[in-house]
């Protein structure tokens, strides 16, 4: 099982930069979107199914906002839209898909950057999701969660600790969060395999050159449950992949 998460800030902007020629390559199984910004009647889905992926949306009401997808070669035995958690599922923050006993969690975190509203209503948001993923795993124990997670755990996994220790995103409490994440249970992917530093998934668009010098953020994940991480077969980063300010992020399961 190949799967790539990718947040595509605008998948109508994304098609325009070459989007569906990249899908074309064969790139994985599975790919996750996240910000989709856009409700199913306006995306081009008959030239993404063409290319083999059954496709499955769950937008946000509001136009032009959030969003998430999943685009798969596999056939998914069982598809939900959204956790039952009403501002979450207004937003569209969150798919799940069954592929016999894995389950496929999809999920766009909320991101702060608009203010102590929104912070305050992340850190909500954060305990409520693990809440129901601790609930899902009584009956599906086998999980994999990939997304958009608005948060950079580790110095590792941002160009500039020091100088964003007060900044959203890498907030005490939300890499706080995320060690809580990780002992309940979930491993991080992208590190069990690499350890390596400067490998970065977002990078802010106030300059172009922030790109090409790789000061960028890892804030987009694939983590699986602890009964998984034995099939960890691979998991890295694409920078190259330029349809978005943020990069894909890959993992292979045996």
């Amino acid at each position: 099982m190949r799967i790539i998460s990718y947040n595509v800030n605008g998948i109508r902007s994304a098609v325009r930069k070459g989007f569906i020629e990249w899908l074309a390559t064969d790139p994985a199984d599975i790919i996750c979107l996240q910000e989709v910004k856009a409700h199913k009647g306006d995306i081009d889905i008959a030239a993404i199914e063409k290319l083999g992926f059954e496709t499955h949306w769950f937008c946000a009401q509001k136009k032009g906002y959030s969003g998430v997808a999943i685009l798969s070669k596999l056939k998914a035995d069982n598809v939900v839209c959204g956790h039952d958690i009403e501002q979450s599922d207004l937003e569209g923050r969150v798919i799940r898909a069954d592929f016999g006993d894995i389950t496929l969690i999809n999920a766009y975190f909320p991101s702060g950057t608009m203010g102590e509203v929104r912070q305050a209503y992340k850190y909500v948001w954060l305990d409520e999701f693990l809440a129901f993923l601790n609930e899902l795993r009584n009956t599906r124990s086998k999980l994999i969660i990939c997304g958009d997670y608005n948060i950079a755990h580790k110095e590792i996994d941002i160009h500039n600790p020091k100088g964003n220790k007060k900044t959203t995103g890498f907030l005490p409490e939300e890499r706080a969060w995320f060690d809580k994440f990780l002992e309940n249970g979930y491993v991080d992917g992208f590190r069990e395999v690499n350890k390596e530093p400067h490998q970065y998934t977002w990078w802010n668009q106030i300059r172009p050159s922030i790109r090409e010098e790789n000061r960028g953020w890892r804030i987009d994940y694939i983590n699986v449950t602890e009964n998984l991480r034995d099939t960890i077969k691979d998991a890295k980063v694409l920078p190259h992949i330029k349809h978005s300010d943020h990069g894909p992020v890959y993992l292979e399961l045996l």
